[in-house]
């Protein structure tokens, strides 16, 4: 098992998630079998309590499994199935290693944060790797993992260690560790600043990591003698300092990578089973990334929301909207529009904003009302779902867009009155008439039971 570790330094957010899905990428179409893990070094078991402003979107797996919104980028970039062990956090390691404790596995001794805390990592990482993640069953050959946050955050410090030590453990020639870092370019004067680079990964060395490649984000092609002041302050070669400029779409990311000799770098280092031939699946990578860049046509949907002021929140309904614009070679144009920007209580309060969102709805090709939790904003997304279907225009409602759907329907055409369209919420049957029966369906505004005649 080859062992590939992805750390980030400077700020949080940098792309480490879109990074380690391309790294799995390039290396499965060398004809690899990769899995991935996310390390949340939160104290949350997962993220299924999360409010979306806090770490955008809650990916729900095929298990159930409420995790981190990069295991969704994993799956779709890698094309696999993962499950919620996949999403490693500091909650689960300490539930984890306190109920051996309270069932005497330690036989007395004294737990502490090294050895029990960082060998139960290790062995957590070293048990879900092993486990398939593709259709075909096969166990796989490489494990990309993600640790969240930033280098010197003290929730990651046990972390850290552990892959200090784990380094050893798997030996060398196993274990490989990419540091994601930004170089910043100051408006002032347009010139990429190495400083933050230097002291993060100063910082990681001091830690007992020492990167193998620096993926340096930046907005511009990096220059050459960035590159070689990088090298030289960071104790790397000149070829392992890898540039991921800001690119027009996402999509180009494994070939940004792959270009730079990312995995003959690998072959090398690692001593992967890889055979330098083309690799049809980045020919059908850049073929699809080359038809997104030369889209002509254009499509608007209006995502009506609660949590549209930061777009990570509905990351898989955006994806999904995309990857469907690509398909009919349209290019997607979103339109975040907050549901409560829609009520005649902004009307009231701030016209501006009511009038603006309103002309951005009625501008748009089709809507989308996704999911959602509370009272607040479901006005405004019924409005815009009756605004839809009198101007008869495409609509998708998902849970909560869907439940609100059925509200707007039963308010405003079979002219039932109640809080939010209805006191009576109508319940489909999907296997049989009988199965529609008394049952309590879940809505934010709470509606009563009620008996559907199966007629």
């Amino acid at each position: 098992m080859k062992y590939i570790l992805v750390t980030g330094g400077v700020i949080s957010g940098i792309g480490k998630g879109i990074i380690a899905s391309s790294v799995g990428t390039i290396l499965k179409s060398c004809g690899l079998h990769v899995t991935a893990i996310k390390i949340d070094p939160y104290i949350n078991i997962d993220a299924g309590t999360f409010s979306p402003y806090e770490h955008g979107e809650v990916f729900v797996l095929d298990d159930g499994g409420e995790v981190d919104l990069d295991l969704g980028n994993y799956e779709r970039f890698l094309d696999i199935r993962l499950i919620r062990d996949n999403n490693l956090t500091t909650g689960k390691i300490y539930q984890s290693v306190i109920t051996k404790e309270r069932r005497g596995d330690y036989l007395g001794k004294t737990v502490q944060v090294v050895p029990h805390i960082t060998d139960a990592i290790q062995e957590w990482v070293m048990r879900q790797a092993k486990i398939s993640v593709d259709v075909d069953g096969v166990e796989p050959q490489v494990c990309v993992i993600e640790l969240g946050g930033t280098v010197g955050d003290i929730e990651s410090m046990p972390f850290i260690e552990a892959f200090r030590q784990f380094q050893f453990k798997v030996k060398r020639e196993n274990f490989c560790n990419i540091h994601v870092s930004l170089i910043p370019q100051p408006n002032t004067t347009g010139e990429q600043k190495t400083k933050p680079t230097q002291n993060s990964v100063r910082e990681l060395r001091g830690l007992g990591l020492s990167p193998d490649l620096i993926m340096c984000r930046c907005a511009t092609v990096l220059e050459t003698s960035v590159k070689e002041k990088i090298s030289m302050f960071c104790h790397v070669e000149p070829t392992q300092v890898i540039c991921v400029q800001d690119v027009p779409s996402l999509y180009r990311v494994p070939l940004l990578l792959e270009s730079q000799g990312v995995v003959d770098y690998f072959c090398r280092r690692l001593n992967l089973p890889i055979e330098l031939k083309p690799r049809k699946m980045l020919t059908k990578w850049k073929e699809m990334a080359d038809r997104s860049d030369r889209l002509l046509e254009h499509v608007s949907i209006a995502l009506v929301g609660k949590y549209t002021k930061l777009s990570d929140s509905y990351t898989s309904v955006i994806k999904a909207l995309e990857h469907s614009a690509l398909a009919i070679n349209y290019k997607l144009e979103v339109k975040y529009i907050d549901s409560a920007d829609l009520e005649a209580v902004t009307l009231r309060d701030e016209p501006v904003k009511y009038h603006e969102a309103w002309q951005k709805l009625c501008s748009s090709h089709g809507v989308l009302v996704p999911g959602g939790f509370g009272v607040r904003g479901t006005e405004g997304k019924i409005q815009a779902i009756n605004w839809a279907r009198k101007q008869n225009k495409p609509f998708l409602g998902v849970c909560l867009g869907m439940q609100l759907a059925v509200c707007e329907f039963a308010r405003n055409v079979l002219g039932w009155e109640g809080e939010c369209g209805s006191d009576l919420v109508v319940t489909r049957c999907l296997v049989k008439p009988e199965a529609v029966s008394t049952r309590h369906y879940s809505h934010p505004c709470a509606p009563r039971r009620v008996h559907v005649d199966p007629r």
